[in-house]
């Protein structure tokens, strides 16, 4: 390969060090007011609304898919869409979390507007806290950042790594309030990697009344034909195949 087309191997390791370093950063700022984002987040009534724009807005996805999963049922809004109706689905017993770096962005700030009128309880996430979200906001969080990643300091990437890492950071500590253990985990990751690993023989076998039962002088031939009636879906497919 000409040397021309060979990737900058440096820049990529500033990347991960910029990045790095705006996690770590987040580290001292953790004080009271994360301490009562995540009672306001545990005592929630309504449900967990989580809401951002563009690069913001598929971290918000990630953040309430971990909150979802480890026990705090949460959804992601889309700040345009809830301006054109999907507003409804707020309701004062909400928390909303708003993620925003500037903590101006338009479609959030219209959002917030109604989250205040409707009364629900709104943490901000966002890199400048004297912002007009960080101002409205019941609780900020901050999530400050030297400089992004990008060589041009624009593209949205060490901001964006060190909201997520702080979602986080809000979902473990709410598993761990929580008592969240892992049969409530297995619970809700039936299937995947994770299911698997977790699977109990219970949810594999039938158990009480709807367990076969054979007589103790019945056939070896009549049993086999009972047993398949034990397991669920494909295992019991592949015993009828392999008793044929």
């Amino acid at each position: 390969m000409a040397r021309a087309l060979t990737p900058d191997l440096g820049l990529a390791r500033r990347v991960l060090r910029t990045e790095a370093n705006a996690i770590l950063g987040l580290i001292d700022r953790l004080d009271g007011r994360f301490a009562d984002a995540v009672v306001m987040l545990r005592d929630c009534k309504g449900r967990v609304i989580v809401t951002g724009m563009g690069k913001s807005g598929i971290i918000c996805r990630k953040v309430a898919a971990t909150l979802s999963s480890t026990g705090t049922p949460a959804f992601f809004l889309h700040p345009a869409e809830a301006i054109h109706g999907d507003l409804g689905m707020l309701h004062r017993d909400d928390v909303v979390i708003a993620l925003s770096h500037s903590g101006e962005t338009p479609e959030v700030l219209r959002v917030i507007e109604a989250i205040k009128r409707i009364g629900a309880t709104l943490v901000a996430l966002t890199g400048h806290a004297r912002s007009t979200l960080g101002q409205t906001a019941d609780v900020v969080l901050d999530t400050h950042v030297d400089e992004e990643a990008c060589p041009l300091n624009l593209a949205p990437t060490a901001s964006t790594t060190a909201a997520l890492a702080l979602g986080d950071a809000l979902a473990m500590t709410l598993l761990v309030r929580r008592g969240f253990r892992e049969e409530d985990f297995a619970h809700l990751h039936p299937r995947g990697s994770l299911g698997k690993g977790l699977m109990r023989a219970h949810a594999l076998m039938h158990a009480g009344d709807a367990m076969p039962r054979v007589a103790p002088e019945t056939r070896v031939r009549d049993v086999l034909g009972e047993m398949p009636w034990l397991f669920h879906g494909p295992r019991r497919e592949l015993w009828l195949l392999a008793t044929k």
